[in-house]
């Protein structure tokens, strides 16, 4: 096959006196002798020129702009821990937003006290590195409380779940244990109450600062909040320091007033003070109430972890999951030499949660 010949070079004078004759092409800087093997080179203000130039810039920036597709493909690879499933296919992802190489969307949580967050953002960010074209990822986090589904029971209106926090003897800091719970959640993120059933000693009030008092409208009377937690309470209804001597029948009947006639509004958590031991209010609360789950608190001494097991066993009986037990009081820290100081033994709380688990 005989051969073509060498394609005649074009000098860069010509090629620009061709381009110059164009209508609208005004040359910006020309040097006959500058890069004579590359017109192309030599820069010209000319229409077709411009035109030409942003097209090629907005091809540029699609070709930068990630995948939808490849973003929904990487995060269906992301497990759950606790449901073992993928996150889309949970349809935990919402508010995707990609702009450019800039990637943003929401992790919707079952819970506001998820401990999982960090753990469930890694495996995102891990999955997301294979996808070309993203340069930052903003993750955020939401929760969808939901409750749970409870026959033969009637639930409190606006409250997703209730938690009974309770003890066999008093003294072992039920009380602040609810309250510490009730502040942890709120600040996790979720809308909780406190429903102070201890109804012979009721102290809520008095642990959150709050000196207001409940309010009627429409014959539903609305509770005062402190420190984001909203509380009913017996001590708001009887001047302090009033003894309440009560039989069971009344003790039922306040804490169905409690249930059913307080607005509590919309709560993700309702956790219920319960009185010690294993008597009336906590019968009358598994009968009345869905309850979600109990948490017993007790010290460490042999003395209180018998009467914890009891009512761990009454909570068993009455189908009422158990959360957890919470050892309290185990340790003294001094303030001098910072030496922990086992004043009541330890270790009871965990040893009763192994022998029911």
């Amino acid at each position: 096959m005989a051969s073509k010949g060498p394609v005649p070079k074009m000098s860069s004078r010509t090629f620009s006196q061709r381009f110059n004759n164009r209508q609208g092409n005004t040359p910006i800087y020309w040097g006959s002798k500058l890069f004579p093997h590359r017109p192309f080179i030599i820069f010209y203000r000319n229409n077709c020129l411009e035109e030409s130039l942003f097209r090629t810039t907005e091809r540029l920036s699609r070709m930068s702009t990630v995948s939808e597709e490849l973003v929904w493909k990487a995060l269906g690879r992301v497990i759950e821990p606790d449901f073992k499933k993928d996150l889309v296919t949970l349809k935990m992802i919402e508010n995707l937003k990609i702009d450019g190489g800039n990637l943003s969307f929401t992790i919707v949580l079952t819970t506001p006290a998820c401990p999982l967050k960090d753990e469930m953002k890694n495996s995102c960010l891990a999955a997301l590195a294979s996808v070309p074209g993203i340069t930052a990822t903003e993750i955020s986090f939401t929760a969808r409380t939901t409750g749970g589904s409870f026959t033969g029971k009637t639930p409190i209106p606006g409250v997703k779940n209730v938690i009974a926090v309770s003890s066999g003897k008093g003294g072992v800091g039920k009380s602040t244990t609810s309250v510490n719970l009730a502040i942890a959640l709120s600040q996790l993120g979720a809308k909780v109450g406190i429903m102070d059933a201890d109804v012979y000693g009721p102290n809520i009030p008095m642990m959150l600062g709050i000196t207001d008092t409940p309010r009627q409208v429409d014959k539903k009377l609305f509770p005062p909040s402190g420190h984001g937690i909203t509380v009913m309470s017996m001590a708001f209804m009887v001047p302090p320091g009033t003894p309440l001597i009560w039989r069971g029948p009344m003790l039922h009947g306040i804490i169905q007033q409690f249930c059913q006639d307080i607005n509590w509004g919309d709560l993700d958590y309702l956790v219920v003070d319960m009185p010690p031991g294993t008597g009336d209010a906590q019968l009358s609360l598994a009968q009345l109430v869905p309850l979600s789950g109990a948490i017993i608190v007790t010290t460490p001494q042999e003395v209180a972890l018998s009467d914890s097991r009891r009512g761990l066993a009454m909570f068993q009986k009455v189908n009422v999951p158990i959360l957890g037990i919470v050892e309290n009081m185990s340790s003294f820290i001094c303030p001098h030499c910072h030496g922990e100081t086992d004043i009541f033994s330890k270790g009871g709380g965990e040893t009763a949660a192994h022998e029911k688990a």
